[in-house]
Formats: structure tokens, sequence, C-alpha cells
């Protein structure tokens, strides 16, 4: 009830507690709070919070538009509701090494598990859209000393992107991969990865966590949970499935409501009040509003 129940610092280790034992570790997308609720309901291993997905929620295509502190509010909105780890797309960390600090801090203090870092240019796009760029290897790792310097928690998760397999070649990401975790990278994000093979390649280069990224419509094969889980892969995202169900969904409704003059014939899918009010745990706030208000004067 208005808040999570775990901290943020217990909520930080058992992240690193499940990464430990080797399982593929499923992070959907949350496109806002109750969403972030429902992944949670539904028994997921933690919450993905995408930079996509908050450019798009504030009407912004993914080209570098958004600032370190709507994704820091975002970030905090998300991660006070739910009880999972949350790990957020921090872009290229909205600058450079000094803004790379400060907005780790920045997320740091928002209450996430984890954030992962790109080694794009500013601004950046979107790391499925052509005519992407990649910083000097050396910019890169700078950044990423910066990030792992800048966090108090040491159990905060940072993970290291790489989009240099879409600008360069894929030996060239796995090379950046290598130094991305000798500059203490807790896991790598290799993006637009094409096919098993090359997740296969990236596997074996690295010591720490692989994160994939199983985003629709993109640059690479879409994998499933269970291959991926046989590569060796560590974590895998969603980020954006959820809001384009939820936007494909919306749209049906309101070409329903023009043809119909009403959303009786789509009541079937829709969540209904009851469920809704179970989700938000109605019940419980009731009950403290009883407990704090509700009170009898002796006679």
């Amino acid at each position: 009830m208005l808040h999570a129940t775990s901290t943020p610092s217990a909520t930080r280790a058992a992240l690193r507690a499940r990464l430990a034992t080797g399982e593929l570790l499923v992070l959907p997308g949350a496109f806002n709070p109750l969403s972030a609720m429902l992944i949670e309901r539904r028994g997921f291993h933690a919450v993905y919070l995408s930079g996509a997905v908050v450019a798009a929620d504030l009407g912004l295509p993914d080209v570098g538009l958004t600032t370190a502190s709507e994704v820091a509010l975002r970030a905090s909105q998300v991660a006070r509701v739910t009880n999972l780890p949350v790990l957020v797309d921090a872009d290229t960390g909205f600058g450079e090494a000094m803004n790379v600090a400060r907005s780790v801090q920045l997320l740091e203090d928002a209450g996430v598990s984890g954030l992962h870092l790109e080694d794009q240019v500013n601004p950046k796009r979107c790391g499925h859209l052509d005519g992407k760029h990649v910083v000097d290897r050396g910019v890169a790792v700078q950044r990423l000393r910066a990030a792992v310097a800048a966090r108090r928690d040491p159990n905060l998760l940072i993970v290291a992107r790489t989009d240099a397999r879409a600008t360069d070649s894929l030996d060239e990401a796995i090379e950046r991969a290598k130094a991305y975790e000798d500059a203490g990278a807790d896991a790598i994000f290799a993006e637009a990865l094409l096919d098993e093979n090359e997740f296969a390649r990236m596997r074996q280069a690295v010591s720490v966590p692989l994160l994939a990224n199983a985003t629709e419509f993109g640059k690479g094969h879409l994998l499933s949970v269970g291959p991926l889980a046989e590569l060796g892969v560590n974590m895998v995202i969603f980020p954006v499935s959820l809001l384009r169900l939820a936007m494909g969904a919306a749209e049906r409704g309101l070409v329903t409501l023009q043809r119909e003059g009403g959303m009786a014939s789509i009541l079937g899918e829709m969540q209904t009040r009851a469920d809704l009010y179970d989700l938000l745990d109605y019940a419980n706030y009731q009950v403290f509003d009883e407990e704090v208000f509700n009170f009898h004067l002796p006679s």
C-alpha cells in the first residue's frame, strides 16, 4: 500500500543473488507504475523501464530528447510500487563522464536496482534505427568508470550496452564488451545481435552476466526465453511489448467507439473494475482509512 515494502538496498541485493544462480531472468517492460504492479502480480523476476517507452509516453521519438530528470522521475514512480528489482535504460548517461556520474546517483536515489549505459554518441537514437554512431572506445570506458565510481550502493547493477554490432561489426562489439567488463561493468548488453551464433560468441567472450533484448520489429531474429537460456543469457528484456499491446488495444477500442457508438461489444477485452481494484489494493486502503479517521470518543 502506497509504497512497496522492500527497501532499495534489499531489492538490489536480491537481484544480485538471483543473477548469481545462473538462471535466465525475464524482465517485461513497464509503461507506467500500474503495469509494473501487474508484472509483479504475474510473478516475473524483475521490471524493465525502457528509454523508448519513457520517450513515447511523453509523445517523443527515441532520439535523445528525454532528460535525466524525466527518466529519474518515471523510474522513481515505478520503483515505488513494486518489490521487484527495476532495471532502467539510462541511455548514454545524458552526457559525458560527469553527467553520467550525476545520472547514476539520480537513478540510485530513485530506488532502481540497476541501469544500463550505452556507447552511442550524444544525442543517441533507438538501437534499432539506422544512422546511429558510437563514441570512441576510450570515451565509453571513461563513462563506465564514472558510473562505477559514482554509485554509493555497491549492489546497484551497472550494465554496459554496446551498439557497435550495427555501426561496426560483431568483432568490435565483442572487443568493446571485454573492455567494458574490465572497466567494472557488472553485465553486458550487446544491442542488435542478429542470431543465436552471435549471442553464443558474445557469451564466450565475457564472464559477467549477459543481457538480451527481445524487442519486436527489431534488427535481429526474435528469440524466446528457451533458446536464450540455452545460450547462457542471464537477463532478457521485453522493453516495449506491453506498451505496443496496450496501444494496439486502445486504438481498436477507439475504432469500436467510432463504429458502434459505445464499448459494449468489447467489454470482454477490458480489465474489469474488480480486477483493477484488486491490483490497486483498494481493500487495504479502506482498512487503513477506517483505522486513521474513524474513531469514537469515550462516553
